[in-house]
């Protein structure tokens, strides 16, 4: 009897696994029956790692080529994040034009290691993902084209996403960083541009290049910039209209921040200025505010034959008065400290206080 019952027991447990296989399998089955497919022509954004396009980050390779293969791709799927892993990649990223809205995500695997300010014979950090173009010619390292085809005036309808990326060129570059000026829209996040060294090393910048160009006057109205530092430039960042920036870095470039013609204007959260020959230049008629300007210039003795060209001319560079705009700031100079003093060349619009002042 005990046997009889013991061969049911078992009996019974296989039935119960069976049958909660079946259950389970049979409950898959149904689920796979009940998939919605996507209806035609609807194309899906995904996510593409520019190594299986060929690309290698070997700081050897010239990976345009690869790059320009996995955009492709994410154009055709209507949109999508191109994913490089770490590693020094050569080479330029143009993104193509498109008359279709849609968002290219180029994102690094891990946050840059922003440095400026370092005095020293220290090896200038190569982790993260770096994209590096030394040409002396062409695009910029990143670039949007408006080509084969374009959304409406110049822009094609790209809306452009950077994160977690260093973009490096020679110094005294010939070429700029980032041109975002034909994109509809961008977003730059966690991104460190630089000319390779440290800035207080970097050579006079006199090609007229930028760090980051962003969308030009007209575009799609959104532009933002957050975590973001430019070193050794003829301009830190060209500014154009609907430009929102929050927690930016300027340092030993001609123009830390250059306001550009704008029918709309722009806002700046804490904005800091190191070094800069002229924090802010404006070249065009554009209204802006910063929150917090953070500026250091160097003192006595802080400056050599090399880069005594990131002494200070002009905190506040408008000889043309086409600045309509308002600042609160801090002036920090090297080996005194904070200082009263604010230098400007025009500006008569541009209202700026000193924090800590009264208003009145």
């Amino acid at each position: 009897m005990m046997n009889f019952m013991k061969k049911l027991a078992g009996a019974t447990l296989r039935i119960m696994m069976t049958g909660g296989w079946l259950i389970a399998s049979g409950s898959a089955m149904a689920e796979e029956s009940h998939k919605v497919s996507e209806p035609a022509g609807v194309r899906i954004s995904r996510s593409l790692n520019v190594l299986d396009y060929g690309a290698v980050g070997d700081g050897k390779t010239d990976n345009t080529t690869a790059f320009s293969a996995c955009l492709k791709k994410v154009i055709e799927a209507g949109g999508g994040r191109m994913i490089l892993p770490d590693g020094i990649y050569l080479g330029r990223i143009i993104i193509p034009g498109t008359k279709e809205w849609l968002t290219i995500e180029i994102v690094g695997e891990s946050e840059p290691t922003p440095v400026f300010g370092t005095i020293g014979a220290f090896p200038f950090p190569e982790n993260g993902t770096i994209i590096k173009c030394l040409a002396d010619s062409g695009a910029a390292v990143i670039s949007a084209s408006n080509t084969p085809e374009k959304l409406y005036h110049r822009f094609s309808g790209v809306n452009v996403s950077l994160r977690n990326l260093d973009v490096r060129t020679s110094d005294n570059p010939r070429i700029s960083g980032i041109d975002l000026l034909n994109a509809a829209q961008c977003k730059i996040e966690n991104v460190f541009v630089n000319t390779n060294r440290y800035n207080v090393q970097a050579s006079k910048p006199t090609h007229g290049t930028a760090g980051i160009i962003t969308p030009a006057c007209n575009n799609a109205a959104l532009t933002v910039l957050r975590n973001v530092i430019v070193t050794g430039y003829h301009t830190g960042i060209l500014v154009n209209e609907h430009t929102d920036g929050d927690n930016i870095n300027l340092a030993s470039n001609i123009n830390g921040l250059e306001f550009a013609f704008a029918h709309h204007a722009s806002r700046f959260g804490r904005v800091g200025a190191q070094r800069c020959t002229r924090s802010v230049t404006v070249t065009g008629k554009h209204g802006f505010t910063i929150e917090q300007l953070d500026m250091e210039i160097a003192g006595a003795g802080q400056t050599d034959k090399g880069n005594h060209w990131q002494a200070t001319d002009f905190n506040i560079f408008d000889p043309g008065n086409l600045g309509v705009g308002d600042i609160k700031y801090w002036v920090v100079e090297g080996n005194v400290g904070a200082i009263e003093t604010l230098t400007r060349n025009g500006g008569s619009s541009i209202q700026a206080r000193r924090i800590g002042a009264s208003s009145k």
